[in-house]
């Protein structure tokens, strides 16, 4: 497939406020300057955010914090969600937490596992790598199934802050309860670095699928199932890439999970940003292993959720040539990012507003070397709000994105 060409943008940079504004063809784009909060998440009118040693709470986009409070390890959260209820639930590396007040207060939760038992953090070797037990790449996490808010995610880990179990968790109560979904098995390669020789290992030891982290974990309200992808290659233990299809009996507060696939890393499975759209399921692929005849399985593809692991049964929708493993789709917009050190591009935007019949991509140069994540649906006021990553996953910036049409 012939690749469409880099495209540039038009920015101006603000001196006063240093945030970075800029367009493109298809869309506006704003980062806010050092001195703003890093917004963590945002829904409707709502935005989470930390500066310094405090936590922050918006109703207007952003645009006042009326609601903040001390929080000593703000530098450190690497999840949060709101909560339709009006819940904040929030995490550092290994610890999770909720406020039910617009953060007048806030407790920690510790997760259950299925049978009721808490669910802790392991021992850490070295106090300052616990590892990342709740940060997740993609950012969309609360589904509505009859009427109900699901909130479901798995912790993308195991690249910084130190070794960690690999999980999907949920919470059927608005964030009130969080509980284990799910526990891959013990991975070798992912352990703690000095450890005991007689020292537990980390993960479900009753569980043989490993993996190095999740990708993605999503909802197709046309089949009442959540799907999960995870990465990452194979180490010489097995493979680290499975799609899953999970099922939730809400009455007995139980899951089913069945393995839809387990291939190596060239493969279009090794993937992320799952939309289900009209009961059709599309990704983008992040194929990384040895080339196949000097080619790589990459693309947006698009799929019946029955024909999956069948791949002559697939469309590729657009192939920007490069991995990702992020993609949004929103009112006919899909929203998807570079890998940047995989990637030519600085930080690289790859764009349909055309519900995928016509693809874009543009490169943000202004901004460097970064890979977009954790990408948000539009706020009320019209913008995405997506992570911008140094290399690939060490936190830098947040960007907003605004379709034109």
């Amino acid at each position: 497939m012939k690749l469409l060409p880099l495209i540039l943008c038009s920015f101006v940079v603000s001196i006063a406020s240093a945030a970075i504004e800029g367009e493109t063809e298809h869309f506006y784009y704003r980062m806010p300057s050092a001195e703003e909060p890093y917004i963590d998440t945002q829904r409707g009118s709502r935005m989470f955010a930390f500066k310094g040693t405090q936590i922050m709470l918006s109703d207007d986009c952003g645009k006042t914090w009326p609601h903040v409070a001390e929080f000593a390890e703000a530098q450190n959260i690497t999840f949060s969600v709101l909560l339709k209820n009006g819940n904040v639930l929030f995490a550092t590396r290994e610890r999770l937490f909720l406020s039910t007040n617009n953060l007048k207060s806030h407790r920690e939760i510790i997760v259950k596992r299925s049978d009721g038992s808490d669910y802790l953090p392991h021992p850490p070797i070295k106090a300052d790598q616990p590892g990342w037990y709740f940060h997740s790449l993609d950012g969309e996490h609360c589904f509505d199934l009859a009427g109900k808010e699901m909130l479901v995610w798995g912790n993308y880990c195991n690249v910084l802050g130190g070794a960690v179990p690999v999980n999907i968790y949920y919470s059927a109560d608005g964030g009130e309860t969080v509980k284990l979904a799910y526990a891959f098995g013990q991975n070798p390669k992912f352990q703690q670095k000095g450890a005991p020789a007689d020292a537990p290992m980390l993960g479900n030891p009753k569980n043989q699928l490993i993996a190095r982290h999740i990708h993605n974990v999503t909802y197709n309200p046309a089949e009442n199932a959540f799907y999960a992808v995870t990465g990452d290659i194979d180490r010489g233990d097995g493979n680290e890439v499975h799609w899953l299809r999970g099922t939730y009996n809400a009455a007995a507060d139980q899951w089913d999970w069945k393995l839809v696939i387990s291939v190596n890393s060239n493969s279009r499975f090794k993937c992320g940003g799952l939309n289900f759209i009209d009961g059709k399921c599309h990704w983008i692929a992040d194929a990384n292993g040895l080339a196949i005849g000097n080619r790589y399985d990459r693309g947006i593809f698009v799929s019946d959720p029955k024909d999956i692991t069948d791949t002559t049964k697939h469309s590729m929708l657009f192939n920007p040539g490069y991995e990702s493993a992020n993609m949004f789709h929103e009112d006919g917009v899909f929203l998807a990012t570079h890998c940047a050190p995989a990637s030519p591009y600085g930080c690289g935007i790859i764009w349909s507003s055309d519900k995928g019949k016509t693809w874009t991509q543009y490169d943000l140069k202004e901004f460097g070397a970064r890979s977009g994540c954790r990408i948000n649906a539009k706020n009320s006021d019209g913008w995405f709000r997506i992570d911008l990553r140094k290399g690939w996953i060490e936190q830098a910036e947040v960007l907003f994105i605004k379709p034109k049409r």
